[in-house]
């Protein structure tokens, strides 16, 4: 959600300056390789046989391409370049078919992440329904490797409730709640679930690591699958 959207369009997730958390900036060469992040939250349910098992759903979405065209600009300034408006409309079409939709979106305040959830908006409902909040600190955090999923834990326990259950957030949460290597480039979705009665049981019973990636969504091809409750879209 570089500086990216969402709790996962944190959110999740190129850059010359921090995200905006408040730490000292990162020599530029290091900057550009960071991921900003949205993060959205929602819920989900499976019945079983006897007993119905609850979900917790994070999606993990960086920001789509943003513009180089303006190099005077902060980077927590630039904006989408017009490829990437494209593809955050093809995301967010795709998570509407897959029935991914989120209860409460965590973002950076970064304008390519603010940009990202608009056209998100637009284009589905559910996301313009959903609950909002900026969070400042996911543009800083998104510079300082090994603490971004750990934030982005303590922010989705601050804003959720036990009806909730999807989110976004960023590339280098995916790998440490999955415990798998995961690479998104600009505008890639990841899902992951986790059985929890509460974000705080699901972060608790999976810890790092046990996360499920269910698959990977990108913008110009089928839904990468890791596991066979998706069909290709």
């Amino acid at each position: 959600m570089n500086a990216s959207a969402t709790v996962g369009v944190g959110s999740c997730l190129s850059t010359s300056k921090p995200l905006s958390i408040g730490l000292s900036p990162v020599p530029i060469y290091l900057r550009r390789r960071k991921r900003r992040c949205l993060t959205i939250e929602a819920e989900v349910q499976l019945a079983g046989s006897e007993v119905q098992s609850t979900y917790r759903r994070l999606i993990i979405l960086r920001h789509a391409k943003s513009s180089w065209q303006h190099p005077a600009l902060r980077d927590h300034d630039r904006p989408l370049s017009k490829s990437g408006r494209v593809d955050a409309i093809a995301v967010s079409q795709k998570l509407q078919r897959m029935g991914w939709i989120p209860q409460l979106i965590l973002s950076s305040d970064a304008v390519r992440t603010r940009e990202t959830l608009k056209i998100m908006q637009e284009q589905v409902r559910g996301f313009l329904e959903a609950e909002v909040h900026f969070i400042s600190s996911f543009y800083s955090i998104a510079a300082m490797d090994g603490q971004t999923a750990e934030h982005l834990q303590r922010t989705i326990c601050q804003y959720s409730t036990d009806e909730i259950l999807t989110i976004i957030g960023w590339e280098e949460a995916a790998s440490m709640f999955t415990g798998a290597s995961v690479e998104l480039k600009t505008c890639n979705a990841a899902l992951l679930e986790a059985p929890g009665k509460s974000w705080e049981e699901a972060f608790a019973v999976a810890g790092y690591g046990g996360w499920k990636l269910q698959g990977i969504v990108t913008p110009s091809s089928n839904l990468y699958r890791h596991s066979e409750n998706f069909e290709q879209i």
